[in-house]
């Protein structure tokens, strides 16, 4: 199986560390980032990973050479320009010819990685999306009303939110909607789909999972390494 790491960011929410280390190579506990998200999609059996790189490309590349030392066949694919979160997926078009996983380089989770891919392969649609339920206290009460007429209240209700996690599962049947040489995100990919009537899928996360593209979210991953992710 074959996966996809989108490692190109600037990392701008995460400076002054990024102005020195690529987010990626960020070390969380013992390990970078880039080396956990590594980890987990070998124990779940993708043994061909590419790392969509531009941002300190070198660092990176000098770092996890061929990939042999993680037992998974490693390649590094640099962009010459700012191609966005799904334009750098076209430089990588000859070889991604069966369904793969691409999932962004800032984030942590215990998701069973072959469980999804085996769930989107199976689905009559060529992309599938990752997402993760939030649920957010709100901090005043709710009233409800009819003209000038109280009809309800509601203390302190919890908003929910379905977020998008960052993990994708996709068919080589999606070069056909994202254009070359383009900057191109995955928010334009997926409502371009949606506008063509092109059936997307979502699969929820039950498992953990954090976004570490800030600060605050850095020293929390700090915090939980030794619980989730240490060996």
């Amino acid at each position: 199986m074959k996966a996809v790491i989108l490692a190109g960011g600037l990392g701008t929410r995460l400076k002054p560390f990024t102005e020195i280390i690529p987010k990626p190579l960020l070390p969380i506990g013992e390990k970078a980032v880039l080396e956990i998200q590594i980890e987990r999609l070998k124990k779940s059996g993708f043994t061909e990973i590419y790392l969509a790189t531009n941002y300190k490309s070198d660092y990176i590349e000098n770092f996890f050479g061929d990939g042999s030392k993680y037992g998974v066949k490693l390649v590094i694919s640099k962009e010459d320009k700012p191609l966005g979160t799904a334009g750098p997926l076209t430089l990588l078009k000859e070889v991604l010819t069966e369904p793969f996983l691409v999932m962004n380089g800032d984030i942590l989770s215990l998701t069973d990685f072959k469980a999804f891919y085996e769930f989107s392969s199976k689905q009559e649609s060529i992309l599938s999306l990752a997402i993760k339920k939030e649920i957010k206290p709100y901090a005043f009460g709710n009233i409800d009303f009819v003209g000038d007429f109280v009809t309800n209240i509601e203390e302190k209700p919890d908003l929910i939110f379905y977020i998008l996690a960052g993990i994708y599962v996709m068919k080589p049947e999606i070069f056909n909607y994202i254009p070359k040489d383009t900057y191109f995100g995955m928010d334009l990919l997926i409502k371009k789909l949606l506008e063509e009537k092109v059936k997307v899928i979502k699969y929820e996360l039950s498992e953990y999972w954090l976004d570490i593209g800030r600060l605050n979210d850095y020293e929390k991953a700090q915090d939980i390494y030794n619980e989730h992710f240490k060996e």
